[in-house]
């Protein structure tokens, strides 16, 4: 197949999935360290669709970094200004939305969520996300603690099973996020009932 024929085809399957989508969104969570960020701007570029980052949105916001924000203010005034920012953030769909570790906690969010969005749980092991955020702790408010695999090990015991509350489920591992992303694009033809003779590109 060439490279034109792979992008009309990439063409032709982004198009289906919008028309299914509407206004709603897909939200990606999970831990931190999943490659929300990264997968989340890749897939955004696949559909042609805008990417937010809910932490940088928060950022804006309050003008201060997240680490700021718990430092100054608490984890429970960090949680209420990322409610409202989330909110508002999905009144603005289609995007492709990238939420925190800890945003579908709040019934409220995952509310809004199942409202307008499509999630998509983005897990990982225990093991591939320590590797990941050994290098960037101080960017992790959550992980300043005396033993942050242990800190990491609960809050994965507390939230996996909120996070499995998710429309669909993708396994982020050491692959290129290419190959993850269209693992998510497969994942939404059959979540959305894309028409099959649109989806022989995924």
């Amino acid at each position: 197949m060439t490279d034109i024929a792979v992008q009309n085809d990439d063409a032709a399957l982004a198009s289906a999935i919008l028309a299914r989508l509407g206004r709603r969104s897909i939200v990606l969570t999970g831990m931190m360290g999943v490659g929300k960020s990264s997968i989340g701007r890749r897939l955004a570029a696949r559909l042609g669709l805008p990417f937010v980052d809910a932490d940088t949105e928060i950022e804006k916001a309050a003008g201060m970094s997240i680490a700021d924000i718990f430092a100054r203010h608490g984890e429970a005034d960090f949680r209420s200004g990322e409610a409202r920012v989330i909110a508002r953030l999905l009144e603005g769909g289609p995007q492709v939305l990238a939420t925190g570790g800890g945003a579908v906690m709040n019934a409220d969010t995952r509310a809004a969520i199942r409202a307008k969005g499509v999630s998509i749980w983005l897990k990982a092991e225990l093991e591939v996300l320590l590797r990941r955020i050994a290098k960037r702790k101080h960017e992790r408010p959550m992980l300043n603690t005396a033993d942050p695999a242990e800190t990491l090990r609960q809050l994965l015991f507390t939230r996996e099973p909120v996070y499995a509350q998710a429309d669909l489920t993708v396994q982020s591992r050491e692959a290129p996020h290419d190959a993850i992303v269209t693992e998510i694009l497969k994942s939404l033809v059959d979540f959305l009932g894309v028409p099959a003779h649109n989806g022989s590109g995924a």
